[in-house]
């Protein structure tokens, strides 16, 4: 952790770690200008935040949203020495410029001042390529060990741990939620009378360096305290047993080839099997280069100008947040014009409801659904954009209950009734935000 390439947060002494979805540069924008971080150039003012908000709170937002996170320590530009990097995942390449690795696979970094994709040399292998930069952390660092989950929440800590192919005993470590220097240890417990469940621990640190949780226990480093613990409970509830696995970050581009451009060859698309159908057109789902998952929405012929269509594209594509549904690329040259988007197996949060796994939710479920969708919009209200249209349908749902916001944008450029209201038409008051519905 504490190597001479790290950056550092002067306030809290710990290394200032950025994480998935949050690019470096945005961060230092929250802080200026906030238009020039949504529209670029001169912004769409209907982008522009409130001149008479002060940005600081802004920040504080930013950094209060509850998303799972992979760490991932930025190193300093003018560092010397050798940066190694070791893989924290597994990587398929999709294109030539691009360099597969397996998860402890050591890398050294080429070029690390690309926001989303490092260029690094593969050190068994020898190739160089691009990587996504949040699937490797800093080598012999913290953020490398399989069990430390970083600023995850106490909330999605219990989540992710009471899952139900693991066992008891299985645990993580993550940032401390109230104290800047410490961390919280969570552990999968059972106990007859309360079945599964999850009990937390502080870990504090000390004065002069290392860690405790028992004061009769100290330990020089963090890792040490952890194996200390998978060798004996020493007070605990159970032995450390083994690390709770960890969600795959999001990669926001289809490939690094994309990433600068995002208007693609509707050929590389196979449209599989129809999802549904809605206001904006078909669902369908689909393939891109035949190997990766994708969403595809077709609008329907008149449904918006494609100039309509671009100018809001390109707003969605400049937001990343975990709990928005990622914009991958369009194919516009043609009618239809295609929305390629991240597949979400579970569909809209109206039919799973209604019809699929979520007839059966129980209530702590469905709040953790709405906490997600509600850590979203306050993202997108950050970003000064107005939904206009949150209903179940527009929020999708993956894996383990997991909720993200679609068509954050959309609802604005289409020629309908619905969405255009004029004076005598009808319009969806219910999932109509207020500032529309003065509108």
């Amino acid at each position: 952790m504490g190597m001479c390439c790290s950056r550092h947060n002067p306030e809290s002494g710990r290394p200032l770690v950025y994480h998935q979805g949050y690019k470096m540069h945005e961060v230092m924008e929250i802080g200026g200008h906030m238009n020039s971080a949504v529209g670029g150039g001169g912004g769409d003012p209907r982008y522009t935040a409130d001149p008479n908000r002060p940005l600081g709170s802004l920040q504080v937002k930013r950094q209060g949203v509850d998303i799972i996170r992979t760490p991932t320590t930025p190193f300093h530009p003018n560092c010397t020495r050798s940066r190694i990097v070791v893989a924290i995942y597994n990587y398929q390449s999709r294109e030539a410029e691009d360099v597969s690795f397996v998860k402890g696979d050591r890398m050294e970094i080429i070029d690390d001042s690309e926001p989303d994709w490092w260029r690094v040399r593969h050190l068994r292998t020898g190739d160089e390529g691009l990587i996504p930069w949040n699937f490797v952390a800093e080598e012999k660092s913290v953020e490398s060990e399989d069990w430390f989950f970083g600023t995850v929440s106490r909330k999605e800590a219990e989540k992710l741990l009471l899952l139900d192919e693991n066992p008891r005993g299985t645990f993580l470590v993550r940032d401390a939620e109230h104290n800047p220097h410490g961390y919280s240890l969570s552990v999968k417990d059972l106990e007859e009378n309360r079945g599964y469940h999850v009990k937390h621990y502080k870990i504090k640190p000390l004065d002069k360096g290392g860690f405790y949780i028992a004061t009769s226990q100290t330990f020089p480093t963090l890792p040490a305290l952890v194996t200390a613990y998978t060798k004996n409970a020493l007070g605990l509830c159970h032995v450390l047993a083994r690390p709770c696995p960890k969600p795959k970050p999001q990669i926001w581009d289809l490939s690094p080839e994309l990433r600068d451009q995002w208007e693609i060859d509707r050929n590389e698309i196979l449209l599989i099997r129809r999802l549904g159908h809605g206001n904006f057109g078909e669902v369908w789902y689909g393939k891109w280069r035949n190997n990766t998952e994708v969403e595809v929405k077709t609008l329907r012929q008149g449904t918006m100008s494609t100039q309509a269509f671009l100018q809001e594209a390109a707003i969605m594509k400049k937001f990343r947040h975990d709990r928005l549904v990622a914009l991958y690329a369009v194919c516009s040259k043609e009618e239809p014009v295609y929305i390629v988007q991240e597949y979400m197996k579970h569909g809209s949060l109206l039919e799973f409801l209604r019809n699929g796994e979520g007839k059966h939710l129980q209530f702590g479920d469905l709040i953790y659904i709405a906490a997600q969708v509600a850590s979203g919009m306050a993202y997108l209200e950050v970003k000064q954009l107005i939904h206009r249209d949150l209903a179940a349908r527009y929020v999708l749902i993956g894996d383990n209950n997991i909720a993200k916001i679609c068509d954050f944008g959309l609802a604005r450029g289409i020629e309908d009734d619905e969405y255009c209201p004029r004076q005598g038409s009808r319009f969806p008051v219910k999932w109509t935000s207020p500032e529309a519905i003065v509108y």
